[in-house]
């Protein structure tokens, strides 16, 4: 029985899942041996990974002087197999170890006796003239910092284009960090069979430059063993489970969002709601302070303005059954009366719901009274500020992807852990990353808009774990088309184009 079919969160599709999934150098290194296991020699999966590298660099150069540094372990071994290509191409080579030659073992031996043409010991000087800089030192796997000869050739390269095999040299294949001594920036990285966490956390990510990723042979049937449980976030993933409108379609079964308003920053609110509207949902519904319930209603002349005076007239609003997700904390005001027990009923009602903003922050003194209150499907949406108030003794692991899972774990919902590098972990272990983000989402609302459209999808139906994976896709899409200057409320009316284009693309 395929375990990915049984065990994805909902609305997954468990094919796409085993194409976009990333996995750990572990992870990697089971798939190398199951693929050799298989009767694949390893040797010949060497050759295919620098055969790549190759025509990567042929792509992209003319002929020059290359500089191939070489590490002792098989991250070493496809540097040499890149030498004996790129000089069969018409390629200057210079090859420097790190090591003895003849105390090479296993492939990388063979791909060292292949090697026609001199080795030097690795050192600066071999980047003299280099037109070109080919990093195969180290690998995924590094777990210390860089010294010695092979730091000092590292911090040397300089400007000069660097390709990486695997990863740049003292990145963690694993969270992305950039170890002490490590190759700060690569113009590209060619890496194998699939991507690592470390691929597309920062600061991995920006090290990594341009990343290929390269087919060598190993069959995607090692997966079934492996198992992966993350994830690089692609509609493919979820598109097909996307709300979608038919000829049998109203309001109410379009999905309906309830949004809990506040009394101050009522802009927060807006976005949110506007969001909702422009991602799908057939009806939203907000529970405005009865003072600011005229502001609401100008503001929002389409959606359903509830004037709640008091926690119970807002309980009372969030018993309609047909409500299918509630979005509280944007703008919610964490000194307002009634703001704790608000979310509180929110938990308890057992319903989907997007806790953000406010709604996280009341109760950094206790936060396990916010966990211990989830009867439902609850996303948690903290940007790093947020996750270190309620999760204090994660904040400090460098992992982000390991906080977000430990901090899923704990609570008992999905984390939504924000910034260019987003994390989404199930309380179960599931998590993907999402690497579509530009850089202009790091602007004040956008935060809100990203919680109207995730609470659209999961009210239309989708589960927790995948509407939040479509909304952070479908909301940095939007922000990549618009480009400079994007300010939050451009953001609602972009949902829509961005939707319908990843509706027609379902496939990787």
């Amino acid at each position: 029985m395929d375990t990915l079919l049984t065990i994805l969160p909902d609305s997954l599709d468990a094919d796409a899942w085993r194409k976009c999934c990333l996995l750990g150098v572990g992870e990697m290194a089971q798939a190398d041996r199951l693929a050799i296991d298989g009767g694949i020699p390893g040797y010949d999966l060497m050759r295919a990974a620098g055969g790549a590298v190759m025509r990567t660099i042929v792509d992209r150069y003319d002929p020059g002087t290359v500089a191939v540094l070489c590490g002792p372990g098989n991250n070493g071994g496809d540097g040499f197999v890149v030498a004996s290509l790129l000089a069969d191409r018409g390629w200057t080579v210079r090859v420097g170890l790190l090591g003895d030659r003849d105390a090479l073992t296993g492939d990388a031996a063979l791909a060292a006796a292949d090697y026609a043409g001199p080795c030097q010991a690795l050192g600066p000087d071999i980047l003299t003239d280099a037109t070109l800089v080919v990093d195969a030192v180290f690998g995924a796997g590094l777990n210390r910092d860089i010294d010695g000869v092979a730091a000092a050739t590292l911090a040397a390269i300089g400007d000069v284009p660097v390709i990486a095999i695997d990863m740049p040299s003292g990145v963690s294949g694993d969270s992305g960090e950039i170890r002490s001594g490590g190759l700060a920036q690569a113009t590209a990285t060619i890496s194998f069979f699939r991507g690592k966490a470390g691929h597309w956390l920062l600061p991995g990510r920006v090290a990594c430059g341009d990343f290929v990723i390269a087919d060598i042979g190993i069959p995607d049937t090692v997966l079934d063993k492996v198992d992966p449980k993350l994830a690089l976030n692609h509609p493919s993933l979820w598109a097909r489970a996307l709300p979608r409108v038919s000829p049998t379609s109203h309001k109410y079964n379009r999905g309906h969002v309830l949004v809990a308003g506040g009394a101050e920053l009522l802009g927060a609110a807006f976005l949110a709601t506007r969001a909702a509207q422009r991602a799908g949902a057939g009806i939203v519904t907000v529970a405005a302070p009865v003072q600011q319930g005229p502001l609401y209603r100008l503001a929002l002349e389409s959606a359903v303005i509830r004037s709640v005076k008091d926690t119970r007239a807002f309980i009372e609003v969030l018993e309609d059954p047909r409500i299918g997700c509630t979005v509280i904390g944007p703008g919610l005001g964490v000194i307002a009366a009634g703001s704790h027990e608000k979310v509180l009923a929110v938990l308890r009602d057992g319903r989907p719901a997007i806790i953000d903003a406010d709604a996280l922050v009341l109760f950094e003194s206790s936060p396990q009274t916010l966990f211990d209150a989830i009867r439902g499907p609850v996303l948690l949406t903290p940007h790093e500020g947020e996750f270190r108030r309620l999760f204090p003794d994660l904040a400090d692991v460098p992992n982000k992807l390991d906080r977000a899972r430990r901090a899923a774990e704990r609570s008992g919902a999905t984390v939504l852990l924000k910034g260019y590098d987003t994390v989404i972990a199930d309380p179960a272990g599931y998590a993907v990353i999402n690497g579509n983000a530009p850089a202009s989402l790091a602007t004040a609302g956008a935060g809100d808009v990203l919680a109207g459209t995730i609470a659209a999808f999961v009210a239309g139906g989708m589960s927790v774990f995948a509407a939040a994976c479509a909304g952070t896709y479908v909301h940095a899409a939007a922000a990549a088309a618009f480009g400079p200057g994007l300010i939050a409320s451009d953001l609602p009316s972009l949902l829509p184009t961005a939707i319908e284009k990843i509706q027609s693309q379902t496939v990787i």
